[in-house]
């Protein structure tokens, strides 16, 4: 049976191709959404090209036919404008103008006159919940959601092999189809694994003793990379030797890293540590520069009224990734700070001399990105749009990292099913081209306390 799904604007400026993916069913927008989609088509940044690439369908559409009455999509679906339902009432203390209430009003006008099922679309989780308390179905936009973080990808796995095959590790690897998990019952499972899966591998008679890997055409291998020291940084658990391992190859192996982890597991550290050690102490020209990108959580408002040029504009985006260089070009913990004008003059080189770059995420759209090491931090605050249009984007002989925690996200209107860092990992999950790992709370190295409020605070904050 057919349906009517009633769109909220919030959706179509995240996700402009929306409009197609309703099937065979019917799609209402509301006039109010015409009238707010007019209001942001000059923005800068992605939700104005957003709004602007749904009026551009939208005036395809008007061509073929009348809006007012149904244009044809594909597949059976239509699209129309609805401009009635104005006497439609709500409850007193929903005043009229509000531009969300307009939007119930069609809802709800659809609801009592149609035999259709009516849903309403939006991305606004209390738009949701006030449609319920008119009786209105209502959901998100589902299209570009990935499952909850808890069954997310994580990129590494635990298991066991033979003793005989685990002792020859090192030696010749382990074929996937030797090792096994095991369930709740102690029944031994074969587990499905990715290619650039890493691997904790243990012995299954002596427990105690383990090693880590990484799947690779069909056998778990030994890591190249196990005993580097980018710009002098030593991996101190598992987690970071996986990342040490995926940093450290070349774009050409490894062009797309994906580091999904709490903070202070170290990942924007790590990054820059293996960008420096290929840049500066040991140049081998793999990379031109090294440049630094985070979205702006705002959604490309504030950015515009900070003073200066780009450079200053970006500087707060930036400061956290200045704390980490500091710690990099100083390591020294007890003299780093004891002249604070000679470490400013160090980080400045850095910059001056071209080998870091920063920018905000929105001014690299539309670019072709050659022979970068380009980080991406905060990537949990990128749409899935933005993840597309970053990885796709990538030109030759350029490595992208892709940093962040699903649970930590400022974006309105993302979670941790639909932001772009968690979309990328789950579409490019077994991608030879992709490498990932998730850092777990145990790997924090961030100081003694943030350990101890992991342990003491974890789950038992409401939100």
């Amino acid at each position: 049976m057919k349906k009517i799904y009633v769109l909220d604007t919030n959706v179509l400026i995240q996700a402009p191709h929306a409009l197609r993916c309703f099937d065979d069913n019917d799609v209402v927008l509301p006039l109010v959404v015409l009238e707010e989609l007019d209001t942001h088509k000059r923005d800068e940044g992605e939700r104005g090209a957003n709004v602007r690439e749904v009026i551009r369908l939208l005036e395809l559409l008007r061509e073929k036919g009348d809006l007012t009455k149904g244009v044809e999509l594909q597949d059976g679906a239509t699209l129309r404008v609805e401009k009635n339902f104005k006497d439609v009432e709500l409850p007193k203390d929903m005043v009229e103008y509000k531009s969300d209430n307009r939007i119930l009003r069609v809802c709800k006008g659809l609801a009592d006159t149609s035999k259709e099922e009516v849903i309403l679309v939006t991305k606004d989780i209390l738009m949701r919940i006030k449609a319920q308390l008119l009786g209105i179905k209502a959901q998100d936009f589902t299209t570009e959601q990935v499952v909850s973080h808890g069954e997310q990808y994580s990129g590494r796995i635990r298991v066991y092999a033979p003793e005989e095959i685990f002792k020859e590790f090192r030696r010749k690897g382990v074929p996937v189809d030797a090792v096994y998990t095991c369930d709740e019952n102690g029944d031994k499972v074969k587990p499905e694994l990715y290619e650039n899966q890493f691997v904790i591998l243990q012995g299954d008679q002596s427990t105690n003793k383990t090693q880590m890997g990484r799947v690779d055409h069909g056998v778990i291998r030994k890591l190249e990379f196990e005993k580097a020291q980018p710009y002098g940084v030593t991996p101190r658990n598992a987690g970071q030797y996986f990342l040490q391992e995926a940093l450290m190859q070349p774009a050409e192996k490894a062009p797309l890293v994906i580091v999904k982890g709490m903070a202070g597991t170290a990942k924007t550290f790590y990054s820059l540590a293996v960008g420096l050690e290929k840049m500066v102490n040991r140049p081998t020209g793999e990379y031109r520069r090294i440049l630094i990108c985070r979205p702006n959580s705002q959604f490309d408002d504030d950015i515009g009224f900070l003073p200066g040029d780009e450079q200053d504009k970006i500087g707060p985006l930036m400061r956290p990734i200045i704390d980490n260089l500091e710690q990099l070009i100083d390591s020294s913990e007890e003299e780093r700070y004891a002249d604070e004008k000679e470490l400013q003059d160090k980080t400045d080189e850095i910059f001056e001399r071209g080998i870091v770059q920063t920018e905000a995420l929105n001014f690299i759209r539309g670019r072709s990105i050659l022979k970068t090491y380009l980080i991406i931090d905060e990537a949990q605050n990128m749409t899935p749009a933005q993840a597309k249009g970053i990885i796709t984007r990538a030109g030759k002989d350029t490595k992208i990292i892709l940093l962040g925690d699903p649970n930590q996200i400022d974006r309105p209107f993302l979670d941790e099913r639909t932001n772009g860092l968690s979309y990328a990992s789950e579409h490019m999950k077994g991608s030879e081209l992709c490498w990932q790992i998730s850092l777990v709370a145990e790997e924090c190295e961030r100081s003694k306390l943030a350990m101890d409020a992991i342990g003491r605070m974890r789950d038992k904050v409401i939100v």
